[in-house]
């Protein structure tokens, strides 16, 4: 799609793609989620970072990107920083630089859980900065609202957008796209959503069978 004069590609993966860039852009990773989860009784599911993990080599595979932006939460909480977390963390960052594509930047966008989380520790050699970080037309952000000029690329809301058929109905991840501002959904495979419903220029894109599908207007 075009977004302030920019060709952007919506992935299934949760992603976004800007090829004049070189740059991947995802939200809310929310990495040690499970664990912070665990680590206060919960019954939540294993294996979250291994599938987040993977997913983001496989994105940095196909694509020739030179940067991957995550627009915030990287860490969930200060509770996630495990040692177990930490070091798949860690072996991921070298595998990304050993083989899969070697020099490629990261850099982290602060969102709300990332104040509390702290920042990634320096050996995974992940930039931080603060909200908006302009990068051409766009401020990347982790809150909508956080930027004052440029069009907004945001976090924060993991947006998800109900189909309805008859009695029946499905809920999906989804990108929204306003007249200033875009919404990615959240990248974490642990992670509520918000709901979104349809306005006056919003375009919204729902995620579903490994594709991204425009939602007709009414």
């Amino acid at each position: 799609m075009e977004v302030a004069g920019e060709t952007l590609w919506l992935l299934p993966e949760r992603a976004v793609w800007w090829p004049a860039a070189s740059m991947l852009l995802v939200a809310d990773v929310h990495f040690g989620k499970a664990a912070a989860y665990r680590a206060l009784g919960q019954p939540v599911p294993a294996g979250t970072t291994r599938d987040n993990l993977a997913r983001l080599s496989d994105l940095a595979a196909r694509y020739p990107a030179r940067e991957l932006v995550f627009l915030g939460d990287f860490l969930h909480a200060r509770a996630s920083r495990t040692p177990a977390l930490l070091a798949a963390l860690a072996d991921w960052r070298a595998g990304l630089q050993s083989a899969v594509q070697p020099g490629l930047r990261c850099t982290l966008v602060r969102g709300n859980h990332d104040a509390r989380a702290g920042d990634p520790p320096p050996s995974l050699d992940i930039a931080v900065v603060s909200e908006p970080w302009r990068r051409g037309p766009f401020a990347l952000c982790h809150l909508p609202g956080a930027a004052n000029g440029g069009y907004e690329l945001a976090g924060h809301l993991h947006p998800a957008y109900t189909l309805r058929a008859g009695s029946d109905s499905v809920r999906l991840p989804c990108f929204v796209f306003d007249a200033h501002a875009g919404i990615l959904p959240a990248f974490g495979a642990f992670t509520g959503h918000a709901p979104v419903r349809r306005a006056p220029q919003r375009r919204v894109y729902v995620i579903g069978d490994g594709r991204v599908w425009a939602v007709p207007a009414r």
